[in-house]
């Protein structure tokens, strides 16, 4: 069985800061607000959440090829 990974870098698309973020479990994440330049970061079209546009690493259902939120 695959091991879940729940960290995933964050880069803001805006001004290309990028922070470390433990990933929830048990929801996806559709907002994230960048804690350089404010900006209110969602998902891209076809994205299911935050983590899926702009992480390192794809949400913990996305990662288990399930149907995520």
């Amino acid at each position: 069985m695959m091991q879940i990974k729940l960290i995933s870098i964050i880069t803001c698309p805006n001004c290309g800061h990028s922070k470390e973020e433990k990933m929830p479990t048990d929801a996806c994440q559709f907002f994230y607000e960048c804690v350089n330049c404010k900006a209110v970061l969602k998902p891209k079209p076809g994205d299911c959440c935050v983590y899926c546009s702009f992480g390192t690493v794809k949400c913990p259902p996305s990662q288990q090829k399930q149907k995520c939120c």
